[in-house]
């Protein structure tokens, strides 16, 4: 039996090895987006200095609008940190004149933007997983343009377009887009033989006595190169095993639609979830402007993380107000208010416990992909173990070629007995 599972993992790790690799390597990238895009751009998210009174929220849409006038804004976030710039999304490709609001909600948060804006974007579509595809106008990096205000001074960076940026081409070589829908596919059908590699790759560890279970539970450090290799690729490989196995199975999310689907099947939930409420259209008099939701929002839901306001699409829909609270399970666990666009009356709240259970399980996938489930612990061990995934096809080859050389010369061997 133990043949049968050696060859499967042999040939299918053979198969799909390289892509693998890329995909480690890049998810290894991609764990500190969030802290890296900070890291490197302060000026875009941090004020150097906190003012004593804060601009209103159409008081930072009209700086903005003062370097890009034709710019129709989406949407806007607003956090409680005083050292934080507020965000301003525009709707549409790099002018800001196109497209919905869908685009731009999904792009405005930098390194922020895998868990708050597109869960955003996803409550609008009523498609949990769907809001990776993007809306209208958007697509994978075609989201709207961002700019950054001091809410101090009004002074404003940007603009910033994900599509331009280092981390979205390593997301797009993470997912396979680069090549298209072929290239996602091959992605998806890769990751689909790395979680068997990984299952048979665990029956091949499993030891017959307890002196080699030793041995497959601690690394050689000063064996020679072939017994580090082999150490390296099977120890290793076992510590990480759960945890790429965990990151593999969460990664088909994004690959198939019926890995999707499945989700709200086994969890017998509606993808859609509940519908939004809808403003009572007024013929005669104003519209909720920001400075009216964000009063509102504060009102309804005191002491939030963050406020993301997004204007409706037409004259039915409600003002949509995602606010983040210091209980949320994790970042990316966004509550929903919904206000009247003429009046400014709460219309409900979806918060995000209230959620069906599809609905939650799908959106934890992405934290718990990413490994920011836990905050910084579980993203070390994520990058530990992404980079861990790069070596494993490299390691498993030596060891496959010399497995071959071995048996070559034993083979020469038992034929030089035979000839004497």
């Amino acid at each position: 039996m133990k043949v049968l599972f050696r060859n499967i993992h042999l040939y299918l790790s053979l198969v799909s090895g390289l892509v693998i690799a890329v995909v480690c390597f890049t998810g290894a990238v991609l764990v500190f987006e969030k802290e890296l895009e900070q890291a490197f751009n302060p000026e875009r998210y941090f004020v150097t200095q906190p003012g004593t009174q804060r601009l209103s929220p159409e008081q930072m849409v009209a700086a903005v609008q003062a370097q890009v006038p034709k710019a129709k804004v989406a949407s806007v976030k607003l956090y409680a940190d005083p050292m934080r710039t507020a965000e301003v999304n525009l709707a549409g490709g790099p002018g800001g004149k196109e497209g919905g609001k869908e685009a731009a909600m999904r792009g405005g948060q930098g390194g922020e933007k895998p868990e708050g804006a597109r869960k955003e974007q996803g409550a609008k579509s009523g498609k949990e997983g769907k809001g990776e595809k993007g809306g209208k106008g958007g697509g994978e990096g075609g989201r709207g343009p961002v700019y950054f205000v001091n809410p101090y001074t009004g002074a404003v960076v940007g603009p910033y377009v994900y599509r331009e940026t280092f981390f979205y081409t390593m997301m797009a070589l993470h997912r396979g887009m680069v090549g298209g829908p072929v290239g996602k596919m091959i992605v998806g059908v890769s990751t689909l033989m790395f979680l068997f590699i990984i299952v048979t790759g665990l029956v091949l560890w499993f030891p017959a006595t307890g002196k080699v279970l030793k041995q497959r539970l601690t690394v050689k450090w000063d064996a020679s190169w072939k017994r580090l290799n082999h150490d390296l690729h099977i120890v290793l490989g076992f510590y990480s095993a759960l945890f790429l196995f965990v990151f593999a199975f969460t990664g088909l999310a994004w690959s198939f639609e019926w890995f999707n689907n499945g989700i709200f099947a086994v969890t017998n939930s509606d993808p859609k979830g509940p519908e939004a409420p809808k403003s009572e259209v007024v013929l005669t008099g104003g519209k909720l402007g920001f400075n009216q939701a964000y009063v509102v929002a504060q009102q309804q839901v005191p002491n939030a993380l963050s406020y993301a306001i997004a204007m409706p699409k037409d004259s039915a829909e409600a003002v949509r107000v995602m606010t983040t609270t210091a209980n949320a399970a994790y970042e990316g666990a966004t509550d929903e208010l919904y206000l009247d666009q003429y009046t400014g009356r709460p219309l409900g709240k979806l918060a995000f416990e209230d959620r069906n259970l599809g609905q939650r399980v799908r959106r934890t996938f992405k934290p718990v992909h990413t490994g920011a489930i836990y905050g910084m612990p579980s993203k070390i061990i994520a990058l530990v173990v992404c980079v861990l995934g790069v070596t494993f096809p490299v390691t498993g080859v030596i060891l496959w070629l010399n497995r071959l050389k071995k048996e070559r010369k034993k083979q020469r061997k038992q034929v030089a007995t035979a000839a004497a």
